[in-house]
Order: C-alpha cells, then structure tokens, then sequence
C-alpha cells in the first residue's frame, strides 16, 4: 500500500509557530526515512492553531533538507491567485527539486471572511472562475497556449525539465470532474467532508479523460488516523485533537492543540458530546492491527491507489511515532 502524509502544522497549546513549522520539517524527514510516497503541507490564512500559510516557502525549507520523498501543497488555494505566478512558483521549486514537486489544487478560502477578503479580491467570483483558472494554470505548465493567445509569448520561469505534478483536491463531485476533464489525478478529503466519497471516486474514473498528465486516473483517500500500541493510548492522543476542534467552533481554540491534560479538563457541554462522537466515527484510531484493518477496508471501499494520512496531536513526538507504526505495517523503507 502507497501511503503519504499530510501536514497541517498544527501548534501545541503553550508551543509557537516557530516550534510548529520545526515539527513539520521534522515530520516530513521522518516521512522520508520511513518510506511514505509523498508529504504535502497545506495553507491556511489566520487560521486558529495551524502555522502555514505559505506551503511554497515550507516546500523550499523542507526540500533543501531532504532528498527523494515529494513534496507538495495540499493545497495551493487557487482562486486567492493568479495562475501565472501559481506556475511561476512551482515551475521555481521544480527547478530546484526534480522530480519531486506536487501541486495540489484547491478552492477553499483556507480562513476566516474577514481573512479571505484580505488576501484577495472577489473571492466568490474567483471560485465560480475555477475552470478557467485550472485550464489557464495547466496551459501555463505545459506552455501551449494557441499562437494568437496574449500569454503565447510569457513563460513562467524558470521552465524545470520535469514539471510539478498537478493534483485536483477536493470533497465533491465538482472537484472530482474538473480532475476527470482534464485528467489530473484526484484526491478526496475524507477526513473533512461528512460525505460518502465512493460515488465521487467512481465518477471520476468513469469521467476521466486521459491527456498530457496521466494516461490512467489515480485517486488518493486522505483520512484521520492515529495509531498507537494500545487502542487507549490512541483514543488518548486523538481526545486533544477532537477538543481542540471543538474549541475552534467556539472561537477558543486559537492557542493551539491542548495537552492530554487540559483536554480531559475540557467540560463538554450537552451538545458537544454529540459532536466529539462523531468526530470519534470519522477518525481512525486503535492499534496498529486495528488500524490496518480499517484502512484496508477503506482503500477497497474507495478502490484508493494511495491513502494519505492527517495526524493532528499536541507533541510532535506522538504524531511521528503514530507515522512509524503505520509504515511498520505497511511500507519497507529500504
């Protein structure tokens, strides 16, 4: 099984985002040493708890300190740009990292209104634009705009010999179909999305049109895991993400992912319990023969080619050793 991660720099309660952006440097070289396919880092604008919100200068930072893993955005918020510097930037850091840059595409605001409004014009109509902005970014890569085209005569420098990889993101079947349409690979965020996603897949592959960037379609499923020697101690390290979630819908959580500690201090109002349970349900957690199992469950369900994997815990130390269980059931890092 082809397993990645994906990293959302999340800050401890009492750490820094310093500290956090560190710990995903320290992720994704444990990543690499242990032989997941891919790390991506996503973006996010004043986002309560999470400390990325450029992943093009993370990738910079976490390239130059590895070697093989690829490395990607998951994902760069395409209707906050323009498409030409999009391409400029990930044409620069292929230049810089053959063949190891993925540009994953999205179009969530990434933060709050008042954030989106301050980081781009027009939000709304730049998300019903998506399709012009994906074809447009996609002609820029591959520079074949028609002769009488205005941008026929720009190139996004440096032109890398092998290009960044585009993905197509996403929890819909509109995501899914502009991926189809253009024959991108798809990955669907099962993670955030209280949708069922076996259908979205299915009519990705029956929609998808092969071309320039894969011959085949390709899907990958991310999900919540956390793993660990005992089904306890894994409901222990995801119980501070859960609370920490539930913080953020009350406008309390912009300190950062709580301790075991103070998240089993948290009172939980009535309506709260609801809610904890069915974060709990969209969350894979146990031990490590319990986790495997799920997750083999899961990518036949979907029919996945990859599964990436979002671990949100208060110690760095925690989530990478949730990392190294997984790869001891799944991956040979030699």
């Amino acid at each position: 099984m082809k397993l990645s991660i994906l990293d959302q720099s999340p800050a401890a309660n009492g750490g820094t985002a310093r500290q956090a952006l560190e710990s995903s440097l320290a992720l994704a070289q444990a990543g690499e040493r242990l032989g997941y396919e891919r790390y991506w880092i996503a973006e996010h604008h004043d986002f309560p708890g999470l400390s990325c919100p450029a992943p093009e200068v993370m990738l910079g930072y976490i390239g130059g300190q590895t070697e093989s893993i690829r490395i990607g955005s998951g994902a760069v918020l395409l209707p906050h740009y323009k498409p030409y510097k999009v391409a400029e930037t990930y044409n620069l850091l292929a230049t810089l990292f053959p063949g190891r840059i993925d540009m994953g595409i999205g179009r969530a605001p990434g933060g709050s209104a008042e954030a989106t409004m301050a980081i781009s014009d027009n939000y709304l109509e730049q998300v019903r634009r998506m399709p012009e902005s994906v074809e447009e970014l996609l002609r820029f890569l591959k520079n074949d705009f028609p002769k009488d085209h205005i941008f026929s005569k720009i190139s996004p420098s440096p032109v890398p010999d092998m290009p960044p990889v585009p993905w197509m993101l996403g929890t819909s079947k509109k995501s899914a179909l502009l991926a189809a349409k253009h024959g991108l690979p798809y990955v669907f965020g099962q993670f955030m999305s209280d949708q069922e996603g076996t259908e979205i897949f299915e009519q990705y592959r029956s929609e998808f049109k092969a071309g320039s960037w894969m011959a085949d379609p390709y899907t990958i499923l991310t999900v919540s895991v956390f793993c660990a020697e005992t089904a306890q101690r894994a409901e222990e390290l995801a119980l501070p993400n859960h609370i920490w979630k539930l913080q953020l819908q009350k406008g309390e959580g912009r300190k950062g992912v709580p301790s075991l500690e103070e998240a089993k201090d948290y009172s939980l109002a009535e309506e709260e319990k609801e809610l904890l349970e069915q974060m709990k349900s969209r969350t894979i957690t146990g031990s490590p023969a319990k986790v495997k199992q799920r997750l083999e469950e899961l990518r036949t369900q979907y029919q996945a080619d990859e599964l990436m994997i979002v671990t949100i815990a208060h110690d760095n130390r925690d989530r990478i050793h949730s990392y190294e269980l997984l790869s001891n059931i799944f991956l040979d890092p030699s």
